[in-house]
């Protein structure tokens, strides 16, 4: 008797032992998955936020508006090639399996990061500075229409099935955490190491080198990564997989994807890559004051994934959804009206807080919504090509749209843009299933 009662109590504490083993073995296997994505949106902050210092080096115009437009239609060009870098490593990604596409994109973007770092300025070589300085961005947006799709479906198949929203926000941590990282660089660089003069003749070129060394070190995380049971299980079974003729019967979905994302970027750029120019050019607030500001919501917003992820798990993806576009309608042209009139950083932080309380409840979850669209076999390019499309024309050109506004001297008008991104994609919201609960994750 007393045999069978100790079998039958330690049963409980090694299903125990064994569930937080697997927990951990997934968490870990996310974050190494998903490191990519750290690094791949630390490159696309620093750029945004150097660009502040170094845009003189590469355009020559006298006029600092004109020269961070130049910048920013440099930065959107990165955006006209994500969708190849989608196809690319989606394939990659579907027919020989999730982990070579991330190492392979993770080597690409080492070599952008280090282009950048290295390049000489106009005053040096003229026109072809600014050359460099697009293959750069080029090579960079190669990776990351790469990167994602991948990092995606990965997290997708790794993740719990239960905590799938959860681990979304996770995910969706390192993305916001590359900015920040970038942020810190930004923060140390400016009023630690360097003075504004030093930053703007050279110290702009040490946070691509620092991108470069990410790089190595994301290449050396993901050399022991797994590959995920659910590529392994479809391709035991011989599954067509990474083909576009496969991927393009699933039509509906693509444009469900392009529909979900719209909105959602157009609003994350606006309040990411945008918004240190919006505070510096619109606001009035000095370096340090716009560095401050930044480095305060992207922490709220850092917070926010995960609880916005585990909400969509409790009650749903499309709440969360719905959530962020009503709002986002109602909210997105009073909310940067009156930003753009305060000049207090105290208002001007609170204010995007509660901007990213509404917009996390796309973020959060937009990772594994697309995944759950998709079967198996053409997962990683269902994920990454739709929406590195709808990216390169709603997401990368938001730097670009907002100055050109303010430029011919309408700003406001952006915001209606913004709102009507957003209500586009409110439509899709209120017209889509569930993914939650209608997803094909399980299918091959």
């Amino acid at each position: 008797m007393s045999t069978v009662t100790a079998a039958t109590t330690s049963a409980p504490a090694t299903d125990s032992m064994q569930g937080i083993a697997d927990t951990r073995r997934r968490v870990k296997a996310i974050l190494v998955g998903s490191v990519g994505n750290l690094i791949e949106w630390y490159d696309v902050y620093a750029y945004s936020a150097f660009a502040l210092y170094f845009a003189p080096s590469f355009f020559p115009a006298t006029d600092p508006v004109a020269q961070q437009l130049s910048a920013a239609i440099v930065f959107a060009a990165a955006f006209v090639i994500r969708p190849l870098g989608g196809i690319v490593f989606g394939w990659i990604a579907d027919k020989h399996g999730r982990r070579n596409a991330l190492m392979l994109s993770v080597v690409l973007m080492c070599f952008g990061s280090l282009l950048i770092a290295v390049s000489p300025t106009y005053a040096e070589i003229g026109v072809g500075a600014t050359a460099i300085l697009v293959v750069a961005r080029l090579l960079q947006g190669l990776s990351q229409g790469g990167e994602y799709g991948a990092s995606a479906t990965y997290l997708a198949e790794m993740a719990h099935p239960a905590r799938r929203g959860f681990y979304s926000g996770v995910w969706y941590m390192t993305l916001i955490g590359g900015q920040l990282a970038a942020v810190l660089v930004l923060l140390v660089l400016q009023h630690v190491f360097l003075t504004p003069a030093e930053l703007k003749a050279w110290g702009w070129r040490i946070p691509f080198v620092i991108g470069a060394l990410l790089s190595v070190y994301a290449l050396f995380m993901r050399r022991d990564m797994h590959e995920t049971t659910h590529f392994t299980e479809a391709s035991s079974r011989a599954a067509p997989s990474g083909s576009i003729k496969t991927l393009l019967k699933h039509w509906r979905e693509l444009l469900i994807v392009v529909g979900i994302t719209i909105g959602g970027t157009s609003a994350f750029y606006t309040y990411t890559t945008y918004m240190q120019k919006f505070l510096k050019l619109s606001v009035g607030l000095d370096d340090l004051q716009v560095t401050l500001v930044v480095l305060g919501y992207l922490i709220v917003a850092l917070i926010l994934q995960p609880i916005y992820g585990a909400l969509s798990d409790k009650f749903g993806r499309k709440p969360m959804l719905i959530w962020f576009g009503v709002m986002g309608v109602l909210c997105t042209y009073p909310l940067l009206s009156t930003l753009a009139q305060t000049k207090s950083p105290w208002l001007a932080f609170l204010l995007i807080c509660a901007a990213w309380l509404i917009v996390s409840g796309y973020t959060s979850i937009t990772g594994i919504i697309k995944a759950e669209l998709f079967p198996t076999s053409i997962r990683a390019l269902g994920v990454g090509v739709p929406y590195a499309l709808t990216v390169s024309i709603f997401g990368g050109t938001v730097d670009t749209v907002a100055l050109g506004f303010k430029q011919a001297g309408h700003e406001s008008w952006f915001y209606w843009y913004a709102t009507a991104c957003i209500f586009i994609s409110l439509l899709v919201y209120l017209g889509m299933r569930d993914t939650r609960t209608h997803s094909k994750m399980e299918q091959h």
